[in-house]
């Protein structure tokens, strides 16, 4: 989603404004009445040392003290709780309740101010400071070690591999299909291997099969005569005459004879008068049902063979000009060829992609699969490595498909000693955005007049609607329902559609949908903020996968 609309909600100002516009009706005096003091038993303490804190409570006995418990006490860290002690004066309590507290990082530190509840009403123990010193260490007498190596961490399983053999399968099965019906120099049939023969050669052959048959054996004379004219025809339109197998007998013949008296085939009389007697008498049998003697049939069976050598006798000798016109159809037909199996093999691929491409469409829907090809950014958000990591103080555990990085959230000088804001954010430019935002309070005004941490918790969403509002967006329309995460953390979920610009003059809107989490108690309000693109299925799913992931560490009253 455009940076210009959403960065800012993760960004320095924004996440500020996002937090502290609801937080600041907290920041108002009171005034109360000291009946609590604290102590601790320690100022200065080495890094990791336990120093007790102890708070003193003198009451009526008819009074309920309820003191602080949860880590309440940060940013030192309470490792143990003890128990109350309790002593009777006159009509009076005196409490003392005590707590072991550490810290492991030197500096200087203060330990903030305690609420305790006495008969409903509450009280603030004073604010402590206390010193975490570094620990010297003698490097003459304390042993050092080398860094130990990184550990190799085992990447979850995959299933890469099996849909690389799937691919190479498909591949192998198509490059296998296409060379055995395209490209493979297939064994030639009879036919074949008949039709690449010279004419002459196949002249002969044809009377050679005809000397094979039993044709005359038994008096099928007309079968007979139909294939010794034919194979001399065939060789006539081959060499001499190209409407050979088209034309009558005399029609034949006296083409023949116009191509010898034109000197252009060296036939003499006796010889087409020859062929004409066995030509005219294959028409009686064909057309006149005729049964010529046997002994005729084979007599005309070696005239044939004998014209058919006159005739090659007499063609003349192809000129070079012929023989290379011959040798370049030869050519032109090999491209021919390879062209046809080029487009045939395109043809296969083409189909067979399509085929593969209508199967996963049926399978896997047909967006899904243009998406995978087209490597659509949303989805390869929502099938990446993910990324579970805890953000802020108190912390914030969340599922996000990239890691979320830090960003600065400056918070006014009159309000840092009182209010500190951690904040983490992602954005994916036009399209989504997520950020968290922790807020801890400490020595806040407190008493009977003051906002309830509800009241707290709806302004802070209000002004989150504000903030959007002000950067650009426009007809927000929210609903607000109850939300609990999976560690049963407690808070409301602001979710609705928005319009936002795409253009930094504010001239062109799209629409969005966003989702507010918000958790409070009176020391800490968490925040998760989700934005994306209207009408992208896998930003929902991102985003419903986000907020399944959501579990919170809070800080207790």
């Amino acid at each position: 989603m455009r940076s210009e609309t959403f960065s800012k909600i993760v960004t320095q100002s924004q996440v500020l404004r996002f937090n502290l516009i609801a937080f600041v009706v907290l920041l108002v005096p009171f005034i109360s009445v000291s009946q609590v003091t604290s102590s601790i038993d320690s100022t200065s303490i080495k890094i990791g040392e336990q120093i007790t804190y102890k708070i003193q409570v003198e009451t009526d006995t008819v009074n309920r003290v309820v003191f602080p418990e949860g880590q309440s006490f940060v940013p030192l860290e309470m490792i143990e709780s003890y128990k109350i002690d309790t002593t009777k004066q006159d009509a009076k309590y005196k409490l003392i309740k005590k707590y072991g507290l550490t810290q492991f990082d030197s500096g200087r530190y203060v330990i903030p101010k305690q609420k305790v509840l006495i008969a409903g009403k509450q009280f603030l123990t004073d604010s402590l400071l206390v010193e975490v010193n570094t620990i010297e260490v003698d490097t003459t007498k304390q042993k050092l070690f080398d860094i130990k190596p990184m550990l190799e961490v085992e990447k979850p399983a995959s299933n890469w591999w099996k849909y690389l053999l799937i691919g190479l399968a498909i591949v192998s099965l198509a490059g296998f299909l296409i060379y055995w019906f395209v490209w493979r120099k297939k064994p030639l049939t009879e036919e074949e291997e008949i039709a690449l023969l010279p004419p002459y050669d196949r002249a002969k052959l044809a009377l050679q099969k005809l000397d094979e048959s039993n044709y005359l054996e038994f008096d099928k004379y007309k079968e007979y005569y139909s294939e010794l004219t034919l194979a001399i025809r065939k060789y006539l339109d081959e060499k001499v005459y190209d409407r050979a197998l088209e034309s009558t007998t005399d029609q034949l013949i006296t083409r023949l004879e116009v191509l010898s008296d034109g000197n252009q085939i060296d036939l003499s009389r006796d010889d087409i008068k020859k062929l004409e007697d066995v030509l005219k008498r294959a028409d009686l049998v064909k057309f006149a049902k005729s049964a010529p003697d046997k002994e005729l049939a084979k007599i005309d069976r070696t005239v044939i063979d004998q014209e058919i050598d006159v005739v090659k006798e007499a063609l003349p000798e192809p000129t070079e000009e012929e023989k290379l016109l011959d040798l370049e159809y030869k050519k032109q037909q090999e491209r021919k060829e390879f062209r046809q199996k080029i487009w045939v093999t395109v043809a296969a691929l083409v189909f067979m992609l399509g085929l593969i491409f209508a199967a996963f469409s049926y399978r896997y829907g047909f967006n899904y699969v243009v998406d995978t090809i087209l490597q659509k950014e949303t989805k390869q958000l929502l099938e990446g490595n993910w990324v579970n990591s805890d953000y802020g103080y108190p912390p914030i555990t969340i599922s996000t498909p990239e890691v979320l990085k830090r960003e600065e959230a400056p918070v006014p000088d009159e309000l840092k000693d009182k209010v500190k804001v951690s904040a983490f954010g992602y954005e994916l430019k036009n399209k989504l955005t997520i950020a968290t935002a922790s807020t801890v309070f400490s020595g806040m005004p407190t008493g009977e007049n003051q906002p309830s941490t509800e009241d707290n918790l709806l302004k802070a969403i209000e002004g989150n609607l504000k903030a959007m509002e002000a950067e650009g967006g426009r007809n927000i329309i929210s609903n607000r329902d109850k939300f609990v995460t999976p560690n049963n953390a407690e808070g409301v979920k602001t979710s609705g559609t928005f319009e936002f610009p795409i253009d930094e003059d504010k001239q062109d809107y799209v629409t969005g949908e966003f989702v507010i989490l918000s958790f409070a108690n009176k020391d800490v309000m968490q925040q998760i903020l989700i934005t994306c693109l209207k009408d992208d299925i896998y930003l929902d799913q991102v985003v419903e996968r986000i907020l399944a992931s959501v579990e919170l560490n809070q800080k207790e009253d």
